[in-house]
């Protein structure tokens, strides 16, 4: 089992406040890892320092290391645009742009300079066949993406992500603005997009960590408590506080 991302004495200040302190942690190739802990304790902050998102927070300061496939990605090992790319970010809430279905998905490929019609086309048809929407969205695949349901928008941003061949799928807090049938959806999805990508998702529900994940962070005031098989994280925590938090002590 590889090491996609290795995460070395990570501590990350906003100004002077430093969000995160001394992380260390492995996250494996294929497999979903979930952050998990109370509000304002650092889990969508580490999230988003895995595809530098937090470069455009002014007062920013970040020591230690992270590595992406053995490449530091903050000294210059590795252009931030290519990161991104390879590295794919879906949002708490579904953001859709107001445009068509079919041009939200090739947005990023044209940006990139993909013209070949043929080519978009084969990657809507099949990104919608991976998120389970083709069916539901082929005839209207030309109107506005804004009419689609909030779990059927999380889908299609989803899609957008894959379509740019990803190789790590970030996502906070995916399912929080959803219903639970269209959490339900969202999570039997990424189930199967872990045969194909290494995923990472930020959740404030224990029972979906439980559910999804291989492997559980718990973080507290910006410090990784404990890190392992989420199957032991729930069932033999090693840690007082771990175990207080899933058994609803507090948070």
């Amino acid at each position: 089992m590889g090491v996609r991302i290795k995460i070395e004495n990570l501590d990350f200040y906003y100004g002077k406040f430093k969000a995160l302190k001394n992380i260390n942690m492995n996250i494996y190739d294929k497999k979903i890892t979930a952050f998990i802990g109370p509000s304002g304790c650092g889990k969508s902050t580490l999230l988003r320092t895995l595809n530098r998102m937090n470069d455009f927070v002014d007062g920013v300061k970040i020591d230690g290391k992270v590595l992406f496939d053995g490449i530091d990605i903050y000294n210059g090992g590795l252009d931030p645009v290519e990161l991104r790319r390879k590295v794919g970010m879906v949002f708490q809430r579904p953001n859709p742009f107001p445009k068509t279905i079919y041009e939200n998905i090739v947005f990023g490929l044209k940006n990139n300079g993909v013209k070949d019609k043929k080519i978009l086309d084969d990657v809507v048809e099949r990104t919608l066949k991976g998120v389970y929407l083709y069916d539901e969205v082929k005839n209207k695949i030309n109107k506005s993406a804004l009419d689609l349901s909030g779990g059927q928008q999380q889908r299609l941003c989803i899609a957008r992500a894959i379509a740019m061949q990803p190789e790590v799928i970030l996502m906070d807090e995916p399912t929080s603005a959803l219903d639970p049938i269209s959490t339900a959806k969202i999570e039997e999805l990424l189930l199967e997009l872990k045969k194909d990508y290494t995923i990472i998702i930020v959740t404030h529900s224990m029972q979906q960590a439980a559910r999804i994940s291989d492997y559980t962070a718990f973080f507290l005031s910006g410090e990784v408590i404990e890190f392992d098989e989420t199957s032991k994280i729930f069932s033999v925590p090693r840690d007082k506080r771990t175990e207080d938090y899933i058994t609803g002590r507090f948070g």
